[in-house]
């Protein structure tokens, strides 16, 4: 099973940062991502790993989702921290959220729903439910494709969250969980396990082969 897994944003993306300027965005969610993909390629038979964001620059929507579609991948997971109001002071709105693209395909729902039950659970934070939107990611990938939203950068005791790297396991681990549940992946056996440097050997390739293929 090939999966994209798409850390939000860029660490210079303007806006994207708690009101007091100590977390960026990206801080959130290329640790998470990081750990989703980790914990998948190591974790379960069959998968293959795509990373579409990149620590250097603010890699452009189309160009990731051009590059999970000319991948062929089965499956696109966006995973972001939210914000309130204009996102510059704090305020009340706090939870957990995911996205699927508004026409709410089934398949999207289905994993949507899954990974929704299996964060709040994790994290005990207020469920916000299942939401449709027209997101770029949601909307311009030809697999099935969820957008998480893990707390909000704008609510002060979820900021703290955010900024913590046991929360960030715990998000990471309930993502890999609804998409374990949704698809019934089969865990490696022990003397199969592929090492972490494993996936990101195969990540650099698949950069290189995108590079070669002019995506």
């Amino acid at each position: 099973m090939r999966i994209v897994i798409d850390a939000g944003h860029s660490f210079s993306t303007p806006g994207k940062r708690s009101p007091d300027g100590s977390l960026r965005e990206y801080q959130f969610n290329s640790a998470v991502a990081r750990y989703v993909a980790d914990k998948l390629f190591s974790g379960y038979e069959g998968i293959e790993i795509l990373m579409t964001h990149d620590d250097s620059r603010d890699v452009p929507l189309k160009e990731r989702t051009d590059r999970a579609n000319a991948w062929k991948a089965d499956l696109f997971v966006s995973i972001h921290a939210n914000a309130a109001g204009d996102g510059t002071s704090w305020n009340s709105a706090q939870g957990i959220e995911t996205f699927v693209y508004e026409t709410r395909p089934p398949a999207a729902v289905a994993l949507a729903n899954a990974v929704q039950r299996q964060l709040v659970k994790a994290t005990g934070r207020p469920d916000r439910g299942v939401k449709s939107a027209n997101f770029h990611v949601l909307r311009e990938t030809r697999m099935t494709a969820v957008l998480v939203e893990c707390g909000f950068m704008t609510n002060r005791d979820e900021c703290e969250l955010l900024k913590s790297d046991e929360y960030r396991r715990k998000c990471a681990e309930a993502i890999v969980a609804g998409i374990v549940e949704t698809y019934g992946l089969r865990p490696q056996q022990p003397a199969q396990s592929p090492t972490v440097e494993d996936w990101r050997a195969e990540f650099a390739a698949a950069r290189e082969w995108a590079v070669e293929q002019g995506i």
